[in-house]
């Protein structure tokens, strides 16, 4: 109950808000095929912020593509926003289109080719989730609560929506429809971010992944709901609304998960694409890695700082969200047995009896002897390969990318 308490907090501010503006909508009857009542407001707004965040780059470029194509004169086009000028989304679409050929030669294309284009993409989908966040969801909440205020003329007049309810309460001299606006603002941010992180988490699942046909599956499935929730918000705006506040149910409970994902994935592409093992010395004890799929008690992908005790064991530190209180495990096994598996582009600590235990960023690509030397490993550096494909897949959505095996 207690993850589901923010959930609960959105869901009454919502409902504080918006049955007032729905009651007060039936004195302004809208035609039925130009919906302006703020039910339909509402739910369109929801479908655009929940698809933007499925994909930022794409779901913005079409987003202002089609507002583009909307404005009839070219003077209506001067005052759309920013993304809705040709100049942004027609070069957006020509990325899209060149990450969907990319993915789509993936099968053909040898890993170490493929890996950098998927890190690219990887940035790029954190940059636009950044931008969307920041400059694109703020204006289209906005619009929505400046529709909602605009007043009974503006929606006499077919541009708003009816002004009554909550967002029209007098206060003194004033009215209360800023409030209105300061609380659209961070609702419609808080559903971006959970969606954006569940969603981004599929391209670093696809990051990750060592098959092209699994990279190509994630991102079908991915574009296949963009495309449903795009479909059904356009035949029915209040089917869309719930289709996306049952993605956003989903992506919250996978808030924690997905963080984890997304962390790895800034990191990984950080150092790769920064070459920062040139750069990089291991310490020789109390180094930052992250959680493999085996430490018990520790979700996978954790990161923390690994530390060697004066007394010989190893202990795992780390802090949920990156800011909560630290907390400590143990790591299983004896060092003994435990080795450093050296990957293509990543290496792992483990063995056989406690399996993959902490994946090490890049940058400690080329330093695995500094780590079997600094924790005193007993297994020392051995080469890391793939176990069976099911482990494979059952470690890139439940733990980490590949379990490897000492070998």
């Amino acid at each position: 109950m207690k993850r589901l308490a923010p959930l609960f907090l959105i869901v009454a501010v919502l409902l504080a808000i918006f049955p007032p503006r729905l009651a007060a909508a039936a004195e302004v009857t809208p035609s039925p095929d130009d919906d302006r009542s703020p039910g339909a407001a509402l739910a369109t707004t929801v479908s655009t912020v929940t698809g933007i965040a499925i994909s930022p780059l794409l779901g913005t470029g079409v987003y202002g593509a089609c507002q583009w194509a909307e404005a009839g004169t070219e003077a209506e086009r001067a005052r759309l926003p920013w993304y809705a000028h040709m100049s942004f989304w027609l070069p957006a679409l020509v990325v899209v289109g060149l990450c969907a050929a990319k993915d789509s030669l993936g099968t053909v294309l040898p890993p170490g080719f493929k890996k950098p284009l998927d890190m690219l993409e990887t940035v790029e989908n954190k940059v636009s989730g950044l931008v969307a966040a920041g400059a694109v969801i703020p204006l289209i909440t906005a619009e929505f609560s400046r529709g909602i205020a605009g007043g009974r003329a503006a929606a006499a007049a077919g541009h708003g929506f009816a002004g009554h309810g909550f967002a029209m309460i007098s206060l003194g001299m004033g009215d209360a429809s800023w409030l209105l606006n300061l609380l659209a603002v961070p609702a419609g941010l808080a559903m971006f971010a959970v969606v954006w992180m569940a969603a981004h988490a599929v391209t670093v699942l696809v990051l990750l992944s060592p098959w092209g046909a699994i990279d190509a599956a994630l991102k079908a499935l991915r574009t296949a709901l963009l495309v449903l929730l795009a479909a059904t918000a356009l035949v029915n705006p209040r089917v869309g609304a719930a289709l996306s506040l049952l993605v956003i149910v989903i992506a919250y409970l996978l808030a924690g998960w997905a963080f984890r994902l997304t962390v790895f994935g800034g990191v990984f592409c950080w150092d790769f694409l920064t070459v920062r093992r040139v750069r990089f010395s291991p310490a020789e004890n109390d180094n930052r890695v992250f959680a493999g799929a085996n430490l018990p008690g520790v979700p996978p992908r954790m990161s923390g700082r690994l530390v060697l005790r004066s007394g010989g064991a190893l202990e795992f530190y780390y802090r949920p969200w990156l800011v909560l209180a630290e907390r400590s495990a143990a790591v299983p096994g004896d060092r003994a047995q435990l080795a450093v598996g050296k990957g293509l582009f990543f290496s792992s600590i483990g063995g056989e009896a406690t399996g993959t235990l902490f994946l090490l960023p890049p940058r400690y690509h080329g330093h695995e002897e500094v780590v079997a030397r600094a924790y005193l490993l007993g297994g020392g550096v051995k080469a890391a390969g793939l176990r069976r494909a099911w482990n494979v897949l059952k470690e890139l959505f439940g733990g980490v990318a590949a379990r490897t095996q000492v070998v």
